[in-house]
């Protein structure tokens, strides 16, 4: 893990407690190596783009490179090991016309973007993402436009990313200074098509007929590429329109089970708040907290689906979830907390999720004139993308509970766990949902060898409004150490935190 400024403090543990000891008015949490459940992708540590909004490609700023990027940015984002970045859908795709953003940039045509009611001038386009992705190090992940798009238009952007040289976009590329071949690995095949605020919405039917033309066309410039389908983002709620017969999981067994053996994902888009509309009381600590269970729901319906229709076409082609839309959405310790939600379930779905892309990529940092700095979302990132990989554990957990009008027993810790068996470290991530009571917990550690210092990185603030801005820092990591012997160790988890171990194994 990369060094950040943070305190760092000694906590040396007495009275350990053997298991047969153990209070049993204390949480406990057991944690066994040899329950596995997959591995984890580090594309779950990815992030999305749509129009470049203020905070990246900014020429004017004093921070830019020659390219327009905000300098201070990249320097931060490229702590946070972002493997791979999806651009340019969002809403916007849906009427973008990849051929606006190339070639010189005075010679690009101004357009009124109609997903945002704007004037859109192309200054970022194709070249300019894909250098922005080789700066900070991540891959590039395209969604095509599938509203008002073409399979032509399709087809001949992969030429243009991806065809070496000889073709007429091939060679356009060269010609605008690009002379290799981008490679560029994932494309989606349209954005929440689904949605009556899409521009070109779809119904499944027809855009089954136009996504499998363009999975064809697309894989027959390059056979190399990988393929997700859009899945359904129009859930209960989300507008009036929803139809409870034919609604998301309508769409998406019938997308499942005619594209299984064409695709290698399909999407999830959900912004986890929207399950909570029609609730007296939203913004409540505890709705908040329940909504990993909202996370957790739609990835185990949507395992379901792609089960049933590999089994049903006897496919070998593998299809996975890609998370590519989710926010965590707050600037403070509770977004904290929302993020590290998100990221426990990706982690605990690790065997069918391969790939979530948070929204957006400069919701990570803060946005100053002055420069970009930590915010409450970074640290949690920060902590996920370079500690948890490795493969995913299956957990026992049992605490106390609670209910919301949505969700029932709600275990107040939040856990999930990996292995990195190549720095032979077990990483264990808990949330205490609780807003005001520590909990006290007994973390059993049942196969292998542990012995020595483990690592306790802890993120929390005075409030649940804790913030973080260019000129205080209320939100942060502390870092401890606890020094222990056996496979036991008590710990107490403060309220509204998260917490992080690095345990070492022999």
């Amino acid at each position: 893990m990369k060094k950040l400024k943070i305190p760092l403090f000694c906590m040396i543990l007495s009275g350990l407690i053997s298991g047969d000891l153990l209070s049993q008015n204390t949480a406990v949490i057991k944690i066994d190596t040899d329950r596995k459940i997959g591995v984890i992708d580090p594309n779950i540590y990815g992030s999305f783009l749509e129009i470049p909004r203020r905070g990246l490609y900014e020429p004017e700023s004093k921070f830019a490179d020659e390219n327009g990027f905000r300098k201070d940015l990249i320097e931060l984002i490229k702590e946070l090991n972002v493997p791979v970045v999806r651009w340019p859908g969002g809403n916007f795709v849906s009427g973008y016309d990849w051929k606006d953003g190339i070639g010189p940039k005075d010679q690009r045509p101004a357009k009124l973007d109609l997903a945002w009611n704007r004037i859109e001038n192309n200054h970022m386009g194709t070249d300019e993402y894909v250098k922005f992705c080789k700066l900070i190090g991540a891959e590039n992940f395209v969604c095509i436009n599938a509203g008002t798009g073409t399979l032509d238009d399709a087809r001949y952007w992969v030429e243009y990313c991806n065809y070496a040289k000889g073709t007429y976009y091939s060679d356009l590329r060269i010609k605008y200074g690009n002379e290799e071949p981008y490679k560029v690995k994932y494309w989606a095949l349209g954005n929440e098509t689904d949605g009556p605020w899409q521009l070109g919405q779809k119904n499944k039917e027809d855009y089954v007929k136009f996504a499998m033309e363009a999975a064809k066309l697309m894989q027959l410039v390059d056979r190399n590429i990988k393929i997700v389908a859009s899945g359904s983002s129009n859930y209960p709620l989300v507008t009036p329109k929803y139809d409870p017969n034919d609604g998301w999981i309508d769409w998406n067994d019938y997308v499942l089970d005619r594209m299984v053996g064409s695709i290698d994902y399909i999407s999830i888009h959900r912004y986890a708040t929207q399950a909570l509309r029609g609730l007296q009381d939203q913004q409540s600590f505890a709705n908040q907290m329940s909504l990993g269970c909202e996370i957790d729901k739609l990835i185990r319906v949507t395992r379901g689906l792609i089960e049933k229709a590999m089994e049903k076409s006897g496919s070998n082609r593998q299809v996975y979830v890609s998370f590519d839309e989710y926010s965590a959405r707050g600037s403070s310790l509770l977004g904290s907390l929302m993020l590290a939600q998100h990221l426990n379930s990706f982690i605990r779905n690790a065997d069918i999720v391969k790939m979530a892309n948070l929204t957006f990529l400069t919701s990570l940092v803060g946005i100053s004139a002055d420069g970009h700095f930590r915010n409450t979302l970074f640290y949690p990132f920060y902590l996920y993308s370079n500690n948890c990989l490795g493969t995913s554990l299956d957990v026992y957990i049992n605490c106390e509970k609670y209910s919301t009008e949505l969700f029932k027993d709600i275990p107040y810790l939040d856990v999930s766990a990996s292995l990195n068996e190549s720095t032979k470290m077990v990483v264990l991530n808990v949330i205490n949902k609780h807003e005001t009571k520590d909990i006290t917990t007994d973390i059993i550690l049942q196969s292998g060898d542990y012995a020595g210092i483990a690592k306790v990185h802890e993120i929390n603030g005075e409030t649940i409004n804790s913030t973080n801005t260019g000129t205080k820092e209320e939100v942060r990591i502390l870092t401890k150490e606890i020094r222990y012997k056996g496979n036991t160790m008590r710990y107490t988890f403060p309220a509204h935190s998260l917490t992080q171990f690095e345990i070492p194994v022999k």
